[in-house]
Parts: C-alpha cells; structure tokens; sequence
C-alpha cells in the first residue's frame, strides 16, 4: 500500500467521520422515518459518494472547483439546495400526521433500497465542501511515484469502511430506542428537529464565502 503517512490518514479521515455533521443528520433522520435498515442504506449511498469524490480529486477535475467561482458557486448551489430540499421534506413530515415506526413492510423494503440509497448518495456527490476537502486532503498523502488514481480509491476504501462501521453504529443505536421513535410525538420531533437542521447546514453551504 503506497500511502505517505498512513497513521496520519488514519487519524484524521477518523476524526472527520465522526464529526457531527450532514452525513450524521442525514443517518439519523432516515433510521427515525423508517428504522435501521434505512439508516444503513442511507450509510452505504453516503459512502459510494466518496469514490466519486476520489476519482475527481485524483484526475485534477476537482480543481476546477478551486480555479473557477462560477464552478464552484454553481455546484455550492445545486448541493445546497439539494440538502434544503430534503430537509423541507423533513418538516412537511413533522406537521403530517404520524403512527409511529409501523410502517409495511413492502414499503420499507422499496424504501430502504431506493430512496435512502438515492438520498445518501448525492447528498454526498452534490456537496461541494467534500469535494474540496478531497482535493486539499488526499494529495499529503499519495506518492507520486506510484498511481495517484489507485491510491486515491484505496483511500476512500478505507473512509468508507471507517464511516460505514461508524453511521451504522449510529443508526443501530437510533433505532434501538424504538419505543421512542414509535411515538407519533417523538417522531415529528424527530423530523422537526432534522429537517430544521438539515436546512440550516444547506444555508450554510450555501451562503459559506469560498475559501
């Protein structure tokens, strides 16, 4: 394995996992709305993103990002108001009528095959800061000599193994508290508190001045 500093990537890309942050609203508000299984669903399309992100910062077309403001402020828009979307679709839920987790279960299975997958998925290809984070983040550790392509996917193989353990730990211990989020109450909390988020951190993305 051709990687500088592995301990170091380690630590970091470790640190940057379990950071509270969209991936971690976006875990946890799927495992409240449907149960664990969405929120390991949600886990797995958040961490396919990452060899998206990869593979631009490997062949330098995430630079572009960096280079261009019209890009940048493009992309910054379409993700933000990606993740505003989902969390207006949170409080739209928060003030429906709920029953709790007891859903069917050919519904959730659709559900957490689809719709999670779709939502953990761009929400993590469509966030600009991700991108930049792997442009600025894997080059300290990919060794020119060898293929910054190759090391740049065993990178991101390794974040999301890392991140899948950790997003799956957090939606089993979410949807261990089912008595809880079978509350009709807890759950338009729940979607209420989410959703509110969710829009907040997409109007920080978006109005975030480009470092």
């Amino acid at each position: 394995m051709h990687i500088l500093n592995f301990e170091a990537f380690l630590v970091a890309i470790t640190l940057l996992t379990i950071t509270p942050g969209i991936d971690t609203v976006l875990v946890i508000k799927n495992t409240s709305r449907s149960g664990g299984r969405d929120g390991v669903v949600t886990s797995l399309g958040i961490c396919l993103g990452l060899f998206v992100h990869a593979t631009f910062s490997a062949i330098g077309i995430s630079a572009i990002l960096l280079q261009s403001s019209e890009l940048f402020l493009a992309m910054k828009l379409v993700g933000a108001t990606y993740l505003i979307w989902l969390g207006i679709g949170g409080l739209k839920a928060a003030f429906k009528s709920h029953s709790g987790l007891m859903i069917d279960d050919s519904v959730a299975r659709m559900s957490s095959v689809r719709r999670p997958l779709k939502e953990g998925f761009l929400s993590n290809v469509l966030n600009p800061k991700t991108a930049v984070f792997y442009l600025a983040f894997l080059p300290q550790f990919i060794d020119p000599q060898y293929s910054p392509l190759l090391q740049a996917m065993t990178m991101a193989g390794i974040h999301f193994v890392i991140a899948m353990f950790w997003q799956c730990c957090l939606a089993g211990a979410v949807s261990s508290a089912k008595r809880f989020f079978a509350s009709p109450v807890a759950l338009k909390w729940m979607e209420g508190i989410t959703g509110s988020v969710l829009i907040f951190l997409g109007s920080k993305l978006l109005f975030d001045e480009q470092s």
